[in-house]
């Protein structure tokens, strides 16, 4: 196999969503497997939608996924500039050179009578084709036109019958009619190349050797091919990936929640899953692990995998994938990636002094064990950082309005009052022998106790929370529960 270079080429009109990003993957990961080189290419000469604010997200999220690029903005390369705004004459020079061969030529109709033409052919039951009148114009009739201030797009000079073949590497040869395609735009009136030209330019200039995209592009390839082709260009080899298509098998949007990768970041996903998981959106490894790391991806990953029907998203799984790496990667990492979402919370400080961090660094041990998300790490130890919180209600009703809770709160905080050392060790063998000499069951004692601590019923162990707190504020909370289960009862 001749050196692979296979690219990416996403138009910064918005957010990377998260089927262009399984789409770098797979580009990437074919890359990386087979020693090629991969591109990173902004599509950007959609003027009226491009924005640098996009361009921006784009690099930043692949470069949070982990997809470096050979090749593309901010890195360079022996084909840059590689965003198609700065490309331009590169363009002019390819469709001057189809001028001249005769395989393209100036259109001088305008949107509004291409319209009128399209409607008319559609109310006759005709196919709403180019009609070619421009195909034969005289130098003098050009004159005339351009005189009435007319400017001319480009079309490319296409044979009005036979076929021509997609040969697609998943779904092999998809034929396509040439009367279907006509005479299409290659470049607008306003100087501009339409995508499907200038697309071909770059990865023929670029060396392009595969082109793994989303099906949704397979309707543009016979263009793209008839401009390789006018171009005397050799053909890459084309993958159209299926879709990835809502749980209820419809388009993906947003009312299916998250669907950028920003989105995920900002949620408290970790890049490892989110990878982890768009490779297998359409792939299958070799055996039935899942829980597959960026390097084994790369040693496994082969378009031969990729399967024929459409992939369909579940955030479930991802969410599922998200919480092992959450409790597989290092501490100190997951404690760095934390911080973020306890500021946002207002939980700790922008500045964080030495002994808080050794705190957060115990809460978020003890925390990331029971949750799927960043966020939820969040969401989950605010009772270690505001002495100010409130008891569920259920958990009031459950164990609060229990009788004679209050005075076991009470024994239970004189117990922990008297212990010099203050340990997973010795507070929950002080709880066990207080239940024994009380003759009540543990859980009498250890589930208001977690309510006393937390406010919550579930959560980190009851003694890991202890200890974290320390014996002061522990002794504080459980009396201040004592004081709100007496009021309770009274009232």
């Amino acid at each position: 196999m001749n050196h692979i270079r296979v690219r990416f080429a996403p138009s910064p009109t918005g957010n990377l969503h998260i089927g262009g990003a399984r789409t770098a993957l797979f580009n990437w990961l074919f890359a990386r497997h087979n020693g090629g080189t991969f591109i990173l290419r902004i599509d950007d000469t959609d003027f009226a939608r491009s924005m640098e604010e996009s361009k921006r997200g784009i690099l930043s999220a692949l470069r949070w996924l982990g997809l470096d690029w050979d090749e593309g903005p901010e890195v360079g390369g022996p084909h840059a500039p590689y965003a198609q705004s700065e490309r331009l004459p590169l363009y002019e020079k390819a469709a001057r050179e189809l001028v001249e061969k005769g395989l393209a030529y100036p259109c001088y109709c305008t949107p509004e009578e291409l319209a009128e033409r399209r409607k008319q052919a559609m109310e006759e039951g005709r196919a709403p084709r180019y009609d070619g009148r421009c195909r034969h114009l005289s130098q003098q009739e050009r004159i005339k036109l351009e005189q009435e201030g007319r400017r001319p797009a480009l079309r490319l000079r296409i044979p009005d019958t036979g076929e021509t073949v997609v040969h697609d590497f998943f779904r092999g040869g998809v034929a396509f009619a040439n009367e279907v395609l006509d005479d299409f735009i290659i470049v607008k009136s306003n100087g501009i190349p339409a995508y499907n030209f200038a697309s071909v330019v770059d990865d023929a200039e670029m060396q392009i050797t595969h082109i793994i995209r989303a099906e949704e592009h397979l309707s543009n390839t016979p263009r793209q091919i008839l401009v390789f082709q006018a171009l005397e260009k050799p053909l890459p080899v084309f993958a159209h990936v299926p879709m990835i298509l809502a749980p209820d098998r419809s388009k993906l949007s947003k009312r299916h929640g998250a669907t950028s990768v920003e989105e995920f970041r900002d949620q408290g996903y970790l890049p490892d899953a989110l990878i982890n998981y768009l490779a297998l959106l359409g792939w299958s490894p070799e055996g039935e692990e899942e829980i597959l790391s960026l390097s084994e991806l790369v040693r496994q990953f082969s378009l031969e995998r990729v399967g024929k029907t459409a992939a369909i998203y579940d955030t479930k799984k991802l969410t599922w994938i998200n919480g092992h790496y959450l409790n597989e990667i290092d501490l100190d990492r997951a404690v760095e990636l934390a911080i973020p979402f306890l500021q946002k919370k207002g939980l700790v400080p922008e500045e964080i002094p030495e002994d808080l961090m050794v705190y957060i660094r115990k809460v978020v041990e003890v925390v990331r064990t029971r949750v799927k998300t960043l966020a939820e790490i969040a969401d989950a130890s605010d009772y270690f950082f505001d002495d100010d919180f409130t008891y569920e209600e259920k958990g009031v009703k459950k164990h609060f309005q229990k009788e004679g809770v209050a005075s076991l709160l009470q024994a239970a905080g004189q117990r922990l009052a008297g212990l010099e050392t203050f340990d997973l060790e010795t507070t929950e063998e002080a709880y066990r022998n207080l239940s024994e000499e009380l003759g009540v069951k543990a859980g009498d004692i250890i589930h208001p106790t977690r309510l006393a601590l937390s406010g919550r019923t579930m959560g980190p162990g009851l003694f890991d929370i202890m200890v974290i707190l320390g014996k002061e504020r522990t002794l504080e909370r459980l009396e201040r529960a004592v004081k709100y289960i007496r009021n309770l009862q009274s009232s």
